[in-house]
């Protein structure tokens, strides 16, 4: 069956999740001095008021009841949470201590690791072009390590985190506002305690200034929102659309690594870099291609239809 054409609503969704994303990196940098436990902590509190809120408007609040209830697919919420949790920590950090190049690096590989995890775990095969993007990638990710003696750490923990959580949010039977906030109320009770207990130890941010506040509030609305815009806007997209746009977020790192935080760029990554780029253009072109192959199947079972 033929997809349905890309929707503007779609485009707008998936952009402003994408570029919300992409400067994500100036708000993270605003937090620097604070610890990331502390900061993830506070993306858990205050994303929920604004998933739950969504939910209600939605009338959706009947399936996180139904959610609760079932011991298995509460368990399968609870591994997502840990990863995307996973995930959050490894990208504050990395941001915090001046490894936005890395963090960039993990978010290009990951759509190649995406495509290798579904050829080991689901058995689907992967074309000729599409073996030759993953290998640049390893080979990439192989100079790098060869370079510095040990893994791209942020860059490999930032895949792994985001590829595994991908993966097993596809099991998961719920729409994507609905697992979002199952995920931030599985979380919300560990992160109240871990921040009651750092104030209560002298610790804490949060009411010490009006900008540090104000910041960690804003954790809510810049971790709930762009993931609520990319799940709507997934809906109204072609995969190859989507799988094209997803270069932005990192790109923008990039560049926000480069050129506005200073971070050193040479050496192994003057060729890590662009080999991971080359991937991605053999990996875009397969998507694109894939996408033509279906449309003009589509289009040849519908001419031999009988009127």
């Amino acid at each position: 069956m033929e997809q349905s054409p890309d929707s503007p609503r779609g485009y707008a969704f998936a952009l402003g999740a994408y570029l919300i994303w992409g400067v994500l990196p100036l708000f993270m940098k605003a937090l620097s001095h604070i610890p990331p436990t502390e900061v993830i902590a506070h993306r858990v509190i205050w994303s929920l008021p604004l998933a739950g809120a969504v939910l209600i408007m939605q009338r959706r609040t009947d399936d996180i009841r139904a959610a609760v209830r079932h011991p298995r697919l509460l368990a399968m919420a609870g591994l997502t949470a840990a990863l995307i949790t996973c995930n959050w920590l490894v990208y504050v950090w990395s941001i915090a201590n001046d490894r936005a190049i890395e963090a960039a690096l993990g978010y290009y590989i990951n759509p190649l690791f995406s495509i290798s995890l579904a050829a080991l775990l689901l058995g689907e095969r992967l074309g000729r072009l599409q073996l030759v993007a993953v290998g640049l990638a390893a080979l990439a990710v192989l100079i790098l390590t060869l370079e510095t003696g040990s893994l791209p750490a942020v860059a490999v923990g930032l895949t792994l985190s985001w590829g595994f959580y991908a993966f097993f949010k596809r099991s998961l039977p719920l729409g994507p506002n609905q697992g979002f906030t199952l995920e931030v109320m599985i979380l919300l009770i560990p992160a109240l305690i871990y921040l009651i207990w750092l104030h209560m130890n002298g610790g804490g941010h949060f009411g010490k200034s009006w900008t540090d506040t104000a910041l960690l509030i804003g954790c809510g609305p810049v971790t709930a929102i762009p993931l609520m815009f990319y799940a709507n806007g997934a809906k109204l997209l072609r995969l190859s659309t989507i799988g094209i746009m997803q270069y932005i977020t990192p790109t923008m790192i990039f560049i926000f690594a480069v050129w506005l935080f200073n971070e050193p760029f040479g050496g192994a990554k003057l060729i890590a870099f662009p080999l991971i780029w080359a991937a991605l253009i053999i990996y875009s072109y397969t998507l694109i291609q894939s996408a033509r192959a279906r449309r003009r199947a589509a289009r040849l079972e519908a001419a031999m239809r009988p009127e």
